[in-house]
């Protein structure tokens, strides 16, 4: 309902390895999005933990229920991160304007971000322009005015690649007709977690490749 409670859920994804599928959650990400009223943050680095976090206690009371989720395995500190851009919801690592130059758009959360970061070199050694957004809250980022989401996310930008260790759901709406979604549509298996996250296709290369074909699907 709208009682301001803090839920705090680790162990967030295939990430959490040799306990095997029956603790390597796929569907709860979604399945919380689509509790009313409730806003699911998933931070990906420790300092967007930490903005996440004051963010929660700043917004006080009436601000609803929180889902703060939590990865298990750890993470690198990222460049760019920002205060800000997590109290709204999703932003452009690193700064700058995608409405400038951006070929494509990145968006990821969680233990994911990096993969993205990863991913965006990868494009840049190839003459294309891929900007990284952070999105650690859909619900907070959905609740901020247009002109704001479309500085993120520009309009004119259709290709554009989310990418999540669970069920594509939630991030159809935020890719549009052109985009192309990295994510997990079955269960895990019994293994470590970089194993797991190269052998189920999240992987840099996976990402430039889901790139290329969504900037292929704006062109037609």
């Amino acid at each position: 309902m709208d009682i301001d409670t803090i839920y705090i859920w680790t162990h967030d994804s295939i990430g959490l390895g040799e306990d095997g599928p029956t603790h390597q959650p796929i569907e709860h990400l979604a399945a919380l999005r689509a509790i009313p009223n409730l806003s699911v943050v998933r931070p990906g680095d420790p300092n967007e933990t930490a903005y996440a976090w004051r963010s929660i206690i700043a917004r006080g009371n009436g601000s609803g229920p929180v889902g703060f989720i939590l990865t298990r395995q750890a993470v690198p500190v990222l460049e760019g991160t920002a205060f800000d851009g997590v109290a709204k919801g999703g932003y452009v690592l690193g700064g700058g304007n995608p409405i400038d130059d951006a070929d494509v758009m990145i968006i990821a959360t969680g233990s994911e971000l990096q993969i993205a970061v990863e991913a965006q070199k990868m494009l840049r050694d190839k003459d294309v322009v891929a900007h990284v957004v952070s999105m650690p809250c859909l619900e907070w980022f959905e609740s901020q005015p247009q002109q704001y989401r479309d500085s993120v996310l520009p309009p004119q930008v259709s290709a554009r690649v989310a990418v999540e260790a669970a069920v594509a759901q939630s991030w159809h709406k935020i890719v549009g007709d052109a985009g192309e979604i990295v994510s997990l549509e079955h269960y895990g298996e019994s293994a470590d977690d970089k194993t797991l996250f190269r052998e189920f296709g999240f992987t840099p290369d996976a990402v430039v490749a889901a790139a290329e074909r969504s900037m292929n699907n704006q062109r037609d």
